[in-house]
């Protein structure tokens, strides 16, 4: 049996107590030396270096004429992934759309300040966008619909997939079913950084986006960093990580169950229970070997890795209130709330980039199909930054109007505070100076 990492909470010091809120990803400076290279090839050679990172870092045989998938492979795909599968995406884009169709912002909004002045938002798309769907440790049709369909309904007019090609130089069939069911039909068969340059600089079949968006390793991390001063790098996300939060009111057996959703993504994943019971801490530590007992043998390693590792366990704290402290202290990018009475927790819990109530939440079911973004930001980011949301595709414009009749009264205070901060074209601006250019009132 993997030994869990248990921890008593109050035992820990401050050290030890700062270090449970880490993640794999926290120190990436070694990344950033490693990317350099990958970077710079990608900007100076374009397709050339696509296609040979290709060959060389994901094993696949890509070429510079195969980067890009054709609509034959898109027709191909519906063919390849069984009908239920296909129905499961459509099922989920559906509830996708609706909820950020409810989220989308009015086009514009204008109020009147004071009388004859008006003030408001304008919102339009930006109009490009690369996606980045990940596939080292599995295939996510499931980030091609979370990152597409905000972006289709926000009305961004170029619209990119990135992902990596499998060793046949093939895209994940459900991910181009999943594409064009959400209204993308470009994919580029790239990943890691050199995906991240490639959508930065552009090359000969790449075009180049204003933002990119969507979760990755630390290197797609890393070059993100590298290349935020040339490409809007979006929220920060990297690798998955879950807090499952349980009081008494729940068997642990499904708190260790909700635990190895996050935990199988992968090694650099992070996971953690965090409860005040120590019967559900025992029991949730008892139920792990039979939960493994039913998964494959790649995601049991992935998921143990990482329970017996720094990045994840069990932690008993000796409150309720003591796990409250710890949620807002990590800020989690998954949160579940597991409690007969989910409710009476919510308001204690600010930190956390998705909240998922009680135990008919999963975390499974917002990943695929309830609605809400699930590319969330990772790494304590929870804190300053929300899901990936439609108004992550969009751009705001402050709109102003000032009418003849309301002028007086604005140009007054203006030129007041104008001449106090000692601009003097500020306050010409709206002095006796402008009334000789303005049409004469009747």
């Amino acid at each position: 049996m993997t030994d869990v990492t248990f921890h008593g909470y109050s035992n820990l010091g401050p050290d030890e107590q700062a270090a449970l809120l880490r993640r794999s990803e926290t120190d990436i400076s070694g990344f950033i030396e490693k990317v350099a290279p990958i970077l710079e090839a990608v900007r100076t050679e374009g397709d050339r270096a696509v296609a040979r990172f290709g060959r060389d870092l994901d094993k696949a045989n890509i070429t510079e004429a195969t980067i890009k998938a054709t609509e034959a492979e898109f027709d191909a795909a519906f063919k390849l992934v069984s009908e239920d599968v296909i129905e499961a995406i459509t099922f989920g884009i559906e509830n996708i759309r609706h909820f950020h169709e409810e989220q989308k912002p009015e086009a514009m909004w204008l109020k009147e300040i004071k009388p004859g002045a008006f003030a408001g938002d304008r919102f339009t798309p930006i109009k490009s966008a690369a996606l980045y769907v990940p596939r080292g440790k599995g295939s996510f049709p499931s980030v091609t619909m979370m990152t597409s369909v905000p972006a289709v309904v926000a009305g961004v007019p170029n619209l990119a997939i990135v992902t990596p090609p499998a060793p046949d130089g093939s895209v994940d069939a459900a991910t181009l079913v999943a594409a064009r069911l959400a209204g993308v039909e470009t994919v580029y068969k790239v990943g890691g950084a050199q995906a991240v340059a490639a959508v930065a600089y552009g090359t000969e079949t790449i075009k180049p986006a204003l933002k990119i968006v969507g979760p990755g390793s630390p290197w797609v991390v890393a070059a993100k960093r590298s290349l935020s001063g040339i490409i809007d790098t979006g929220l920060p996300a990297g690798p998955s990580e879950a807090i499952i939060f349980a009081d008494d009111t729940v068997h642990g057996g499904l708190a260790a169950l909700d635990l190895l959703i996050e935990a199988e993504h992968g090694p650099d994943s992070s996971a953690y229970l965090v409860t005040h019971s120590r019967r559900v801490a025992e029991e949730a530590l008892a139920a792990l070997p039979e939960h493994w007992a039913r998964m494959t043998e790649q995601r049991v390693q992935f998921s143990s890795a990482v329970l017996s590792g720094k990045c994840g366990g069990i932690i008993l704290t000796s409150s309720i209130e003591e796990s409250y402290d710890f949620v807002n202290a990590y800020a989690p990018e998954h949160l579940e709330i597991l409690s007969q009475d989910p409710f009476a927790h919510l308001g204690k819990i600010t930190e956390a980039a998705e909240i998922l109530m009680g135990p008919h939440t999963p975390v499974s079911i917002a990943n695929f199909c309830l609605g809400p973004n699930a590319v969330l930001p990772t790494s304590r980011w929870a804190r300053t930054f929300g899901p990936l949301s439609v108004t992550d595709f969009v751009k705001r414009s402050s709109i102003g109007y000032v009418t003849a009749a309301a002028y007086p009264e604005f140009a007054k205070r203006a030129h007041k505070l104008a001449e106090y901060e000692g601009f003097s074209s500020h306050a010409h601006a709206v002095s006796a100076v402008r009334d000789n250019y303005l049409p004469k009132r009747g």
